[in-house]
């Protein structure tokens, strides 16, 4: 199970430290809540209880452009210009009513939606958007798709348009700016410094709903009176009760007490639908790659020989059919999220798959130069062991079980892994600054597959050791790949287009930056006992998971009282 980041750093099952209340008294304290903040069986219904993931306790924070952002944040309560639904490719206008892009692909103007306010009372205007773009410019670390390194300037004509010029042509910069930007008033956060620093206790956004109550165990969401979208939302409060594991979540699940879940849930069929035919459903759609990372800024793993020889020893097979409970299959060697960009597979790929293969593992090894010690694991040439760790975050109970699979079969080619489980906080920042040797992670996928690849590949999404590192985490930097990522996104043209992505892949395929598992699902279990209109197969209006940002708000915005 894999978060989104978009970015945002995503953003699915996580865990920080073990929670104070138990599973019984946290079941109470939410069950409970719920009626006492009602007077009414309509009203209680009225009310949606959301586990995203598991992440242990909650920080008082609300920041969209903080990495450690509680839920709610983006999305619910801060907005952006534009939503870009990644299951079906359609752009919706959201705080922007309208947009144009030049014929150069140098500008875009953005015509912003009238009557919209803050949740304080306050007008949304164009001094906002320039504002928050602006701040973005003036605190690197909060722009975290560079878009600074593509915009020249941000103006204000008046006070509902707002004119981005781009120093160069850039088509994939209209998601980054438009779909995965949040938006901040300027009347609050002119004098609050760093957006990823600010803890923002009291988020003001123009989001259809705001912070009700917080507490370490339980973030409650109200409606916002002001929301733009008359007679939405139809649910009246959302609240996100903390849990530290995937099994302490699912008794949850399992009991009734959870509405909307984004959980890893081993054996749903029997655990979950069945105890509710009528209501209880999930909906698994492919949304990215789950990656083994190696951190190439280290040796051995900067060899491109290491790198083959360890994923030709990972049994995929294993990881979907034990790790995964069938949910997940083995990911394709190019990194495409398949089928959604089958169109972009080149034909070279198409029959491509991977295969266990212990022997040629061994043959790439001992060619590289390393010898088996006595005990059966491989030295370098200085003598020193090939003993690494595989960091993963305590409580992600597929993901674990992944790591220990990928340590068993990497024990038999003569590579010493242990399993490194670790508080979500600890774990991100480990993959940010390359503090680790390896880690089982998600990728930041996004209208095409051009995303994906530009946030797992290109250099200036990465940093040196010891320094942070956006989305790059396997601290990749290769000329050849920065030359097609430029290639796609300075093109308007769809041919262009793809013969970059062509050339992406084979960077994958033959280079293999970053080694693709399985397909990453978009984890979603939901309950239509109190509410309608959820997206499904035949009608995929957005991304599923309550992790999906800021999908999840275009979920709930949909959501019809049963």
């Amino acid at each position: 199970m894999s978060p989104n980041s978009a970015f945002t750093p995503g953003k699915a099952k996580r865990q920080t430290k073990t929670v104070v209340f138990s599973l019984l008294a946290l079941l109470t304290l939410v069950l409970a809540a719920c009626g006492q903040s009602t007077g009414t069986t309509t009203q209680k219904n009225s009310v949606l209880n959301i586990v995203p993931s598991p992440k242990g306790d909650f920080t008082n924070g609300f920041s969209p452009y903080s990495s450690s952002a509680n839920y709610g944040s983006q999305g619910m309560m801060y907005e952006t210009l534009l939503f870009f639904d990644s299951l079906n490719g359609s752009i919706t206008p959201w705080l922007a009513q309208s947009y144009q892009v030049s014929s150069d692909a140098k500008s875009i103007t953005f015509h912003l939606r009238q009557g919209v306010k803050w949740s304080d009372g306050q007008p949304f205007t164009a001094d906002d958007v320039v504002f928050t773009l602006q701040d973005l410019k003036q605190y690197p670390t909060a722009d975290s798709n560079n878009l600074w390194q593509t915009i020249q300037s941000v103006q204000a004509t008046d006070q509902s348009t707002v004119v981005v010029t781009l120093s160069k042509a850039s088509s994939p910069i209209l998601w980054y700016l438009g779909g995965q930007t949040w938006m901040l008033p300027k009347h609050l956060w002119s004098s609050v410094g760093d957006p990823t620093k600010y803890a923002d206790d009291q988020p003001v956004g123009t989001g259809p709903f705001m912070l009700k109550s917080f507490a370490p165990q339980l973030i409650d969401l109200k409606k916002n009176p002001n929301y733009w979208q008359p007679g939405k939302p139809q649910v009246s409060e959302i609240r996100y009760p903390s849990f530290d594991s995937n099994t302490s979540a699912q008794l949850l699940l399992s009991s009734g007490g959870v509405d909307w879940t984004g959980l890893f849930t081993p054996n749903i069929q029997s655990t979950y639908v069945s105890r509710d035919t009528a209501h209880n459903h999930y909906w698994f759609p492919p949304n990215n790659i789950v990656m083994l990372y190696l951190n190439t800024a280290k040796a051995p793993f900067n060899q491109l020989a290491v790198r083959e020889a360890i994923s030709g020893s990972i049994d995929r097979q294993q990881l979907y059919k034990v790790g995964e409970s069938g949910y997940e299959p083995p990911a394709n060697p190019t990194g495409l999220v398949l089928p959604s960009n089958q169109s972009f597979l080149n034909s070279n790929y198409s029959s491509l798959s991977y295969s266990v293969d212990t022997a040629k593992s061994t043959q790439l090894m001992d060619g590289a130069g390393f010898t088996k010690g006595s005990d059966g694991i491989y030295v370098d040439k200085s003598g020193k062991k090939l003993s690494f760790t595989i960091d993963v975050v305590t409580g992600w109970t597929d993901w674990v079980t992944d790591c220990q699979i990928i340590a068993s079969d990497l024990k038999a080619i003569g590579i010493d892994a242990t399993v490194n489980a670790l508080s979500f906080n600890a774990y991100f920042s480990a993959l940010q600054m390359g503090n680790y040797d390896m880690a089982v992670s998600w990728t930041n996928p996004g209208p095409t597959p051009y995303y994906l690849y530009n946030s797992l590949l290109n250099s200036q999404n990465t940093a040196a050791i010891g320094k942070t590192a956006s989305s790059n985490f396997e601290r990749w930097s290769d000329s050849t790949t920065d030359q097609l990522l430029s290639q796609y996104s300075t093109s308007a043209d769809p041919s262009v287009q793809k013969q970059a992505i062509d050339g992406l892949q084979k960077v994958m395929v033959e280079q293999m930056p970053s080694i693709p598992l399985v397909f990453g699902a978009t984890w979603n279990e939901y309950s239509s006992a109190k509410f309608t209109g959820w997206p499904s197969a035949s009608n995929p209006y957005a991304a599923p998971a309550p992790f999906n940002f800021p999908d999840s708000e275009v979920v709930v915005l949909n959501l019809k009282l049963a």
